[in-house]
Order: C-alpha cells, then structure tokens, then sequence
C-alpha cells in the first residue's frame, strides 16, 4: 500500500474538520481547505473517510465495488481558440497550422474516419473537444466557418455530434467550452452529455498578470460559474471539475468544490434514486508541466496535495457523487492512493486515439487497466457519456432525440454500457439490429441560422451553388471538382482499412505526383487523429547477441558475460532505459548462452528493459536447447526478458525468403514463434523489409497477414518499414520515383492498413537519414526508434554502431516539425524518470 503521508502533525483545524466528516456534517470551505492541508495520521484518516463514502454510495447505487470508465475516441475538433492559457499545449495559431499541414477545422470525412474506426473497436462515447470560439480571435477560423456554412463553431458541433450519432450510433460528449443558455438549449439534442472544467474559482488567476489565466477571456471563474448553472436550468448532465497545482492555495481549491457541489444542489430534481442535480462527474486533474508553455518550469501538482484534493472533493460531494482521476496522468503506482482516496471512475480512455490535450501521458492499456483496478479490489465497468443514474431517467435529463440512441447502448438494468451479444452489431443513428430505422438526424438550428431566428424546417443555411459549380453533398460541404482515384481510396482506407481490395492497396503503394501527395496526406491526418502529434523515442543501445563467447577475445564485435555486466552498467550510466539484443548463437556456444546473457543483464540493472530475442534465435534455444517454444519462452521470462524483437523475417513470404535471405527462419515457423510469444505474454515489434525483389501484391500480403495476428494476439507495439541496403535492396517498386518517394509511399500505406490495428509506425532513421525521417513523420509515422547509444564499452558489439541519434537532436526534428518531443519506455508507455540529454 503506497502512502506518502507526512510526519508533520496536522492542524487542530484539521482534525476538527476529520471529526465533522466523519459524523456526515455538511463541509464549507473553511473545513475542506483544513482537510486538504491533512498530514500524517489525519492524512491517512482522510483517506479512509474517503474510501468509506464512495464505498457506500457505490453500494446506494445498485453497483458496489465497481470503478467506471467509458471506451471513447478523442476529437479534436479545432486546436485554434481564442484563449492563451499557460499550461495549454492543445491550441495552435494559424501559422502553426500552415507549418503542420493542420486544417482549421477538422471535416466531416476526418471526423468520421476517426470515429469509424473507433466503433469498430467497441467505442461508444465521442468526445469533442476544441479551443473556445476561435472564431473571435482568428479570421482564419470565421472564413472557414462561412465557407461551409455554419453561422459558428459551436453550430458545427452540433453538426458533428448528430452526425456521428447518425452514421455511427455513438453518443458525443461535447466539450466546447464557455456556452450561454440559448447554446446548452441548443446544443442538447444532440448530446447526451456535455462538459466543462470549471477549474479553479480564483480571480487572482485570471486577473493578475502572469498568472495562468490572464488574457483569456473564457477563465472567468464567473463566467464558468454560470455555464454550470445553466446547464442545470438545461437539465444537462454536465461534468466539471478542478486543476490541481495551476498557482492556487488551498482556499482556492477548497471554494472551488464547494462552488460546485453548491451549484449542483439548487439544481436538484426528484429522480427514481432519490433528489439527483446534473453534475455528474467531479474531474479533480492534476497539473503536469509541458514544454513550449509559460509553465514549463513550474513542478508538476505534489502527489499528497493532489491525493487529498481528490479525497476532499469526495467529501464535499458526498457519496452519490462519482469522482473522476484521469488515469494516465497519473503512475500505475499511484492509483492505489487515488483509489483509496474516495475516485470511483477513470474518466474516458481510448484505444485508439491519443489524449490530445496532454499528449506526452498515452493513456493505460484497458486491460492493463482492468488488471489494476482488480488488483486493488474493484471490478473496472464500462458506462456511457450520460452515468446511470442520468440513463436511467431520460425523460428528466435527456433530450427525446437521444433517447433512442442512448437506449441502444446501454444496459437497462444498471444504466451501463450494454454488452452487445454475439454477432450483433450497433447500426447508424443508434438502432440495433432488428430495431425500426429511423432517419438521420438534421443539422441544428442553432443561434445565427436565420436572422429572424426561425427554424428553416432543420435545413441548414447553405445558399444555393451557382451554375455550373460543383453543389454541396449530403454533408453540407463541397468536395474538391476532381477528386482523384487515389484520394477516393486513401479517404476509404481512413475510414475502414478493412475496405480495400488488394489491388487497390496496390494503386495506393504505387502513387506518384500528387497522388502521392494526397495519400501521404490523408495517412497523416490518420497518424494525427488517432496516436496523435507526439513524436516518440527511446534511449537505448544494442547489443548483437551472435557475438558471445564463453572466453575473451580480440575480437572487438565479441564479449562475455563479464563484458555484458560492464556494458550494461554503462547503458545505464548513460542514460539508456533499453538494452536491445538480438542476433543467433554461434553453433559452437552453448544454446543456454541465451539465458545467461539475459540473466547477466538483470543482475546488473535490474531495471533496465531488456528487448531481446527474434523469433529465430527463440527457436535456435528451443531447439537446441531441448525446450520447446514454451518452454524457450517460459525461461526467457524467468532469465528476465521484457519483450522480444519482431524481426528477422523480410517479407512474409516463402517466394521471397529463398531468394533474398534463405538463413532466415521459415516464414509458418516465424509467424509460430511470433504468435507463441504473443500468447506467452511477451510484447513485440514488426517489421518489412522493402525494395527488393517483393511485389506491391506481397507487401499487402504481409500487412494483412501481420493485422491478422494483432487481431488474434494484440502482442505488436509498433511497425517499422525498413528499406533493405544493397547490393539486393534499393529497387524501386515504381521505376523512376525517389527513393524518398518510394519511403513516403511505403510510410502511408502502413499508417492506413494497420490503422486501428498496431498503434505506433517507427521510421528507420538509420537506413533513410534524418533529414528523411523527417519527411516521413508527415507521412504517417509518429516514432523515431531508439537513440542506439554506442556506448563506452564494446561499441562495436552493437549492431549499427557508430550511428546514434542523441535526445536533443530527436527533440529538434519534432521541433522543426511543431510537435511535441517525448522519451518513452520500450512498451511506448510514459517514461517516469528523465535520462540525461533530454528535457524535463
């Protein structure tokens, strides 16, 4: 059990503020600011007062000992506002949108794209998020609002969310920021759920000079009062809460739960639970420090500060109320404390998408999740965007053009998400098989649709084309006159990589000209809208296994295990976080050399990643070994190994195999060993060698093929498309394009075919140069490999020794590019301590 109470002795305050909350009295602000300064003994009483209430308000609410979450994909719908936070890395200017090849707006097709994809892998909710009126701000935002006809941004939200409740049956959780009366009443037909953070009530942060909210006219603590007190007038389920560590004192924090919890109780209406207000959720989110921000330097929120703030916001809110932690905000670890602490719900988290507005902090797996909250003695349950108690009572709290579609999601006996039975799938508009169909929702009459304020029957205001111009289509939006096979193909395969043929992927790796250019396009917005703009990379150094011996020797590209305690303490000496090694045993050492080298590692640094073994050399111990593959893998693990490379194959092809590299393994035997270490627990990587004597037709064979394996083990982390070097490699596909072409076509087909499949597309620095890598992360790829740290002792003993990519100059290519730079760990989980270089 963590604990990071203080010996400091507590304030008579304080324990006097423990002894009302524990006879259930109502909190002020005074007593809540006494319980968040608790230490010590208090603190860890705090804490279980916490735990108890939310324990019983689980129970009170037909769901004890069940955490929630929902499954969602993240939208952001425009990154340009008018505000200038000091935190903020979510906006963007116009310039910086030219300089990313950005739109103003996100189109419907993207959006869809996006969306698609996420209900094909189980998601309800779509979260809208976007900067607040850009509009008032940037002329740039107004004309692309008048070119397509909507009056302003949040009139395209509404468009959005009905949209893709229409085409997809998912529920959108809009969270547009400051909106008025007429803009909640407008807006909630077409959500079930809405949202706002109020953040903090303090003035002096908005008004005062250098401080995070100056100058941003949408963090008026008063103004975000009143939205929430509208959207109670609305009948809206509403989320909201507070940031901890932004430069407000504990008063502040303090007045800011009770301004909520006050603002949801003159709100109450009688419901089948008893009184129920339309605050649904509390979010208590702790600050984290991002570079290129006026706050990159300030410390992220203290964990015991933010721990009690998330225990105090439980008793001020009382037990009914679910209290939301964002969970990768936060280390695995910590979450025992967070749990303890009174948090009943993780917020939303995606399988596909990134958390865009803090894009350095991926979040957890679901299973790995699940896990967690297991081990902590809870049962992790999907909801939707609307929590039950607001489900359960839809006449009350949602619009009748939502009910439907909420009622086909969710489950009717707890007000959770539905579990679809086998087979049965959730049509457009929210209708499940067998159910009536209904017709596609219009496009809202929002606040600037007709001067005179009248409905125009639900059509939206476009005015008529002109002859001989190209109309609108059924989206309200003019597609470009000559749209090209290509683009028609690549737009296809954004949406469902599962749609194409062979032969049109063929088209695809074949593009040239604008093709090209318009695919590569299309594969970065994907790359964009899902893992996000994070450019990833770890600090690591390789080690080529084929180099052991039992004795020394001159040779400066073998060493010993004595050697391998000496190289992998200066790894870590150096920053290093992973130890790469791979490569066959020579015939003539001992197959347990594998075991060993895995073993000498550990004793070392024990903390180190080791990512080690290709499927091959799997099976050279299995085999020589006298284990079998499970064995192999099974002692792997208990030598240490994290996860396993998954290289050693060109191209999932037997044709191919026996002309370019008949040494390697047999490609049924690889695709067995790969999928055995899958099922043994262990994660890897995937890889294509290209531009040889490989067809487009085989290239497509072997994404397919290694989407197959995904779909049946979920053990791949990332793709890597390697351009093999001569003398066999550096044969075009297309006769006549660039090489550079050639990688660009080959980057953007992966990111669409495995789109929703293998998350992470790696550009092989080393074989195409840094400028390349450049070019290629606008293709589609997100991730820079490893920095392949030479190291002082045995360089030579590494593959690809003599090239290194230093942090900083990993960090300058994201720069160049205007995306945000961040270490990883091997499993492309958030790196927890900083290795020297790098920026904190």
């Amino acid at each position: 059990m963590t604990s990071v109470a203080s010996t400091v002795a507590s304030s008579p305050e304080t324990v006097l503020a423990l002894d009302r909350a524990a006879a259930g009295e109502r909190l002020d602000a005074a007593a809540a600011a006494a319980l968040l300064a608790a230490t010590g003994e208090e603190f860890e009483r705090l804490l279980e007062l916490a735990g108890a209430s939310r324990d019983a308000g689980l129970e009170a609410s037909g769901r004890p000992g069940v955490i929630t979450y929902s499954r969602k994909v993240f939208v952001p719908l425009t990154t340009l506002c008018r505000d200038r936070c000091h935190y903020c890395v979510f906006v963007d200017t116009p310039g910086q949108l030219l300089k990313k090849h950005k739109p103003a707006y996100m189109s419907p097709e993207q959006v869809l794209a996006v969306v698609r994809q996420g209900r094909a892998m189980g998601c309800n909710e779509v979260l809208l998020t976007l900067g607040d009126r850009p509009e008032d701000r940037w002329p740039e935002a107004r004309s692309w609002l008048d070119e397509h006809g909507f009056a302003s941004t949040l009139d395209y939200v509404g468009h959005i969310a009905r949209l893709v409740t229409a085409e997809t049956g998912m529920l959108a959780h809009l969270n547009p920021g400051v909106m008025t009366a007429e803009e909640l009443r407008m807006l909630r037909p077409t959500a079930p759920s809405m949202g706002m953070m109020l953040e903090t009530t303090s003035r002096r942060l908005f008004e005062e000079p250098g401080q995070v909210h100056f100058g941003s006219p949408d963090k008026d603590p008063a103004l975000r009062l009143a939205v929430i007190e509208d959207a109670g007038r609305e009948r809206i389920p509403f989320t909201t809460g507070i940031l901890v560590g932004i430069g407000e004192t504990l008063r502040d924090r303090a007045e800011s739960l009770v301004a909520i919890r006050d603002a949801h109780e003159r709100h109450l209406v009688d419901g089948p639970s008893g009184p129920q207000g339309h605050v649904q959720e509390v979010i208590v989110q702790n600050f984290r420090a991002k570079p290129r921000t006026a706050m990159q330097g300030a410390p992220d929120a203290e964990l015991r500060e933010y721990v009690a703030a998330v225990a105090v916001a439980r008793l001020v809110m009382g037990p009914r109320m679910r209290i939301q932690v964002p969970p990768n905000l936060s280390d695995p670890a910590e979450f025992d404390l967070l749990v303890r602490a009174g948090a009943d719900d993780w917020g939303g988290v995606s399988p596909l998408t990134a958390d865009h507005v803090n894009p350095e902090r991926p979040w957890p797996h679901l299973d790995d999740l699940a896990a967690r909250t297991a081990e902590l003695g809870y049962e992790l349950r999907e909801r939707l965007t609307a929590h039950p108690e607001f489900v359960r009572d839809p006449e009350t709290w949602l619009d009748p053009a939502m009910r439907g579609p909420v009622a086909a999601l969710a489950d009717p006996a707890t007000g959770l998400a539905r579990v679809l039975a086998s087979g049965e799938a959730v049509k457009s508009g929210g209708e499940t098989a067998g159910s009536a169909v209904r017709s596609s929702p219009r496009r809202p009459n929002l606040p600037g649709d007709s001067p005179s304020g009248v409905e125009n029957a639900g059509e939206p205001p476009h005015t008529a084309a002109p002859a001989g111009s190209n109309p609108p289509d059924l989206l309200g939006f003019r597609r470009p006159s000559a749209v090209t096979g290509v683009r028609k193909l690549a737009e296809t395969a954004a949406s469902d990589p599962l749609a194409l043929a062979e032969a049109e992927w063929v088209t695809l790796l074949e593009a040239t000209g604008a093709d090209l250019d318009a695919l590569t396009a299309t594969a970065d917005d994907v790359r964009r809208y899902t893992v996000g703009e994070a450019v990833s990379l770890v600090v690591n150094r390789n080690l080529t296994s084929s180099g052991l011996r039992r004795e020394a020797t001159a040779d400066p590209t073998a060493f010993s295990l004595d050697d391998v305690a000496a190289i992998t303490a200066d790894a870590v000496a150096l920053g290093a976080t992973e130890l790469c090694v791979q490569g066959l045993l020579p015939a003539s050492e001992d197959p347990a050399g594998y075991l060993a080298l895995a073993r000498a590692v550990k004793a070392t640094a024990p903390g180190i990643h080791l990512h080690a073994y290709r499927p091959q050399d799997v099976r050279d111990l299995a085999d020589r070994g006298g284990l079998g593959l499970d064995g192999a893998l099974t002692a792997m693990r208990d030598a240490g190994v994290d996860t396993v490379p998954g290289t050693g194959v060109k191209i999932l092809s037997e044709r191919v195999r026996a002309l370019v590299a008949p040494g390697d393994l047999e490609i049924d035997l690889w695709v067995q060993a790969i999928t055995a270490a899958h099922r043994a627990g262990f994660r890897s990587t995937s890889v294509l060698f290209y531009g040889h004597v490989e067809t487009a037709a085989e290239r497509v064979a072997h994404l397919q093929e290694l989407r197959r394996i995904q779909a049946e083990t979920g053990g791949f982390t990332e793709f890597v498309p390697i351009p093999l070097p001569g003398p066999s490699g550096g044969v075009p596909l297309v006769t006549g394009r660039s090489p550079l072409d050639e990688h660009r076509a080959m980057v953007a087909v992966s990111r669409l075919a495995l789109s929703g499949s293998i998350p992470h597309l790696q550009v092989p620095w080393t074989r195409v140069g840094r400028e390349a890598s450049a070019v290629l992360l606008q293709s589609g790829a997100d991730d820079l490999g490893g920095t392949l740290l030479d190291g002082r002792v045995k360089p030579e003993a590494g593959i690809e020794h003599g090239l290194e990519l230093p942090v900083a100059d990993a960090a300058a290519i994201a720069a160049r590019l205007f995306r945000p730079f961040r270490l990883r760990t091997t499993d492309y989980r958030t790196l927890r301590t900083t290795p020297p270089g790098a920026t904190p």
